[in-house]
């Protein structure tokens, strides 16, 4: 966020889109790419919690007030 001014970070970027379509891709390059599995394991914890984005106010934050958006959030 501050190398490019952008108001959110890549996390919350995956909030907005929702985390079953970052699951998916990894899923699907996770036959050539144990990185990409470990990925797809990671985000299907979240996804098993519920922890879907801000489609369910909750994912790598909480909404409708998420931290990122706080003024000292980089500080």
């Amino acid at each position: 966020m501050i190398a490019t001014g952008a108001p959110m970070g890549p996390f919350a970027i995956l909030d907005v889109i929702g985390l079953n379509t970052p699951y998916n891709l990894a899923l699907a390059q996770a036959k050539d790419n144990p990185i990409e599995e470990k990925i797809a394991a990671l985000l299907k914890e979240r996804i098993d919690q519920n922890e879907m984005g801000l489609a369910t106010q909750k994912g790598f934050y909480e909404y409708p007030k998420p931290v990122y958006q706080n003024p000292d959030f980089l500080k």
